[in-house]
């Protein structure tokens, strides 16, 4: 009995050692989570807040902004092939802005010609130039060949690649200009690109018809011509001393004052860094000058005629290029024939790569 009673006080006593060992491992541990507890607490909860679900807005917003991503995507996929694809050929020569263009002897231009194997009869036969055979300046010793016709093969050697390169620089401008047109809808770049040629061209109103006109070639017979009158085939002061190839005047920019000029005319030639700038301000002059319009209007009927550009009806309308008018004409008329010039109208630069063949 005495026993009994001894174990059930033992038992007694060990429940209690253990409630108060659990008790103080649940106190110990509370405690030691408190602090934690208490700072999640302060930076989770405000009290007084209205807290919404705006799952469904983040969603929209997500949305969205995916549309507007995929919208730019396909916008810049368009704008890579519809504008790019002719600016990105190397080509065209970055000498616009030489500081002291170089001028090479007469001899040295020969036979770097010679080495390139740049000659007028094979440019005749495979209807290709190399637009590497580029020269910033006219050779001094131009005007002291004594042979005409060697004088005269030189200079056509010389200004071919660049009239050539600046016409092609305008036919891709053309079907860049024909490709926006087919368009059903056209991007923003396209506008940026068409307000650039209303500039350059001269024309208000963003009238597509008259850039239409504007915009197009000057066939190359014509240009060399024109180029070899003005010159007297490359020997004139103005062409020598300030790249005029043209002889295009001017009231208010740089040029070379005329020896011969009256006293009560202002006007100089128009002077040019290099001679490649001549050809291009020629370009413009003959696009854009209203006394030029009959002549656009002609070279636009050739085309709406699927014909070639002809040289020798379209330099009809050049008759108030010079003071000397029809006579003038008539003058580019015979250099132009006698001199077998219409065979290099339809020569092309040589491609230096396939996009660019196919432009072509």
């Amino acid at each position: 009995m005495v026993r009994k009673k001894l174990k059930k006080k033992l038992d007694k006593i060990n429940v209690n050692f253990f409630k108060t060992l659990l008790t103080s491992f649940i106190i110990i541990f509370i405690f030691s989570i408190l602090p934690n507890s208490i700072s999640f607490l302060k930076k989770n909860l405000k009290s007084n807040q209205v807290v919404f679900n705006s799952s469904k807005q983040n969603f929209d917003e997500i949305l969205d902004i995916q549309k507007k991503n995929n919208s730019e995507i396909q916008n810049s996929i368009k704008d890579r092939f519809s504008w790019n694809i002719f600016e990105d050929i190397d080509v065209f020569g970055k000498d616009e802005e030489d500081e002291d263009p170089q001028r090479l002897s007469a001899s040295t231009i020969e036979e770097l010609f010679n080495d390139n194997g740049y000659n007028l009869d094979t440019v005749k036969k495979t209807k290709l130039v190399n637009a590497g055979n580029q020269l910033t300046r006219l050779p001094k010793e131009l005007k002291n060949i004594e042979s005409p016709k060697k004088r005269k093969k030189l200079f056509i050697k010389i200004v071919l690649p660049l009239i050539i390169e600046e016409n092609l620089k305008i036919r891709f401008d053309r079907k860049k200009l024909f490709q926006i047109l087919n368009k059903n809808n056209t991007t923003q770049r396209d506008k940026d690109w068409l307000d650039l040629k209303f500039k350059q061209y001269g024309i208000k109103k963003r009238d597509l018809a008259k850039l239409k006109i504007r915009m197009d070639e000057i066939p190359v017979s014509l240009a060399i011509a024109q180029a070899a009158k003005e010159t007297g085939w490359g020997s004139s002061r103005f062409a020598q001393e300030g790249n005029a190839l043209f002889g295009q005047w001017t009231w208010s920019g740089e040029g070379i004052k005329p020896l011969d000029i009256e006293k009560d005319k202002k006007h100089k030639v128009a002077k040019f860094k290099i001679l490649k700038a001549s050809v291009r301000a020629y370009q413009r002059n003959i696009n854009t000058h209203s006394s030029y319009k009959q002549f656009r209007i002609e070279r636009a009927i050739q085309r709406d005629n699927d014909e070639n550009l002809d040289s020798l009806k379209l330099v009809n309308f050049l008759e108030k290029y010079a003071e000397t008018g029809k006579e003038y004409t008539e003058v580019l008329k015979k250099i132009i024939i006698q001199n077998n010039l219409v065979d290099f109208d339809d020569v092309k630069i040589l491609p230096t790569s396939l996009k660019m063949k196919n432009l072509i």
